[in-house]
C-alpha cells in the first residue's frame, strides 16, 4: 500500500504504527501518543521505523487538518532504547538503516503539509525530541527536561540538533546545551526561544489542544503553505544537518559508543578515550 491510497481510518488501525497509538477526532484532528509502558515510551527499532514514516503517510492521507503529538503516562519519550544502540554499534546493515530513518524523520516532519502541536511533559529525549522541536507549534509544561544527550553517549550531536537548534535558540545556546549535555527545563526552553510556549502542567493538554483546534480552524492553503514557506529555513540548513548526522553514525563505529552505553547502563560517569583520533 502506497502512502497515496491512505485513508485517515487506514492511517488510526490498531497497529499500524508499533509504539504510536493515533487517533482521529472531530474537525480533523488527529491525537498521535508515543506510548511504551514501563521505558518512559523510550523508542525500539519498530517505534522509531513507524515514527519515521508516519509523517509522509499523514502528509498523503485524507480528512486530516492539524496532529496533536504527545507522548502518555510520565514523558514524552526518554528516546532510544539501549538495544537499538547496542544493535547500531555492532552491526553495519543495521546502522545503515537507523541512520537512514534518522534522516527521513526529520525531513519527513518537515515536509509534512499538516501543521504539528507538540505538548511536551517530563523527559524529552533522543527521536522524540527531534519531533517535539521540529513541530510547528511546541507547548512544553513546566515539568518538561529536554536533553540531547548524544555527546554523553559518546557521538557526535546529530539527528535534529545542528538542523534546528541554532535557529531557535542561538549559536551560543545550541553549543552549550549539545556540547555538554545539560538538560533545559520548560520555562528555560521558552525563555530562550527552543519552544513557543511553556504552561503549567495542568494547563498543557488544554492549551496545546486549543492551538490544534486554532489551526485546525483555518485556511488549509494559507496555513500550509505559510508552513511550508516558513520551513525553507530548516531546508537551506540540510547540508549542514546531514553532515551532524553522517558524523553522528560514524561515532557509532568508534570505541567512546561502547563506553557511553556501559555507562548509562551502569549509572556511573564514562570514561572516554583521553584523545580523538583527528
Amino acid at each position: 500500500m502506497t502512502p497515496h491510497s491512505l485513508s485517515a481510518e487506514q492511517l488510526t488501525a490498531p497497529g499500524a504504527y508499533p509504539g504510536l497509538d493515533l487517533t482521529l477526532h472531530g474537525g480533523g484532528l488527529l491525537e498521535l501518543v508515543i506510548r511504551s509502558e514501563g521505558t518512559l515510551n523510550s523508542v525500539n527499532a519498530d517505534a522509531h521505523r513507524a515514527l519515521t514514516y508516519v509523517w509522509r503517510d499523514i502528509d498523503a492521507a485524507s480528512g486530516i487538518r492539524c496532529v496533536l503529538i504527545r507522548g502518555e503516562g510520565r514523558g514524552f519519550s526518554s528516546g532510544g532504547d539501549f538495544t537499538l544502540i547496542e544493535e547500531m554499534s555492532g552491526d553495519f546493515t543495521a546502522l545503515a538503516r537507523v541512520w537512514r530513518e534518522a534522516r527521513d524523520l526529520v525531513y519527513n516532519v518537515v515536509n509534512c503539509g499538516k501543521p504539528i502541536v507538540s505538548a511536551i511533559h517530563g523527559p524529552c529525549v533522543g527521536a522524540g525530541l527531534a519531533v517535539a522541536l521540529l513541530a510547528d507549534v511546541s507547548v512544553a509544561a513546566k515539568s518538561a527536561r529536554l536533553l540531547d544527550g548524544h555527546v554523553r553517549l559518546g557521538v557526535a550531536a546529530g539527528d535534529h540538533a545542528a538542523i534546528i537548534w541554532p535557529l531557535l535558540c542561538g549559536l551560543n545556546k545550541a553549543k552549550y546545551h549539545l556540547l555538554t549535555g545539560e538538560p533545559v527545563s520548560g520555562e528555560e526552553a521558552e525563555r530562550i526561544g527552543l519552544v513557543s510556549l511553556c504552561v503549567p502542567d495542568e494547563e498543557l493538554l488544554p492549551r496545546a489542544w486549543t492551538v490544534a483546534r486554532k489551526l485546525a480552524a483555518g485556511s488549509p492553503t494559507a496555513v500550509r503553505w505559510t508552513k511550508y514557506a516558513l520551513n525553507n529555513w530548516l531546508r537551506q540548513a540540510g547540508p549542514t544537518f546531514d553532515a551532524s548526522l553522517a558524523l553522528e553514525f560514524l561515532g557509532f563505529t568508534g570505541p567512546d559508543v561502547k563506553e557511553g552505553l556501559a555507562s548509562l547502563r551502569e549509572k556511573r560517569e564514562p570514561r572516554f578515550q583521553e584523545d580523538a583520533p583527528i
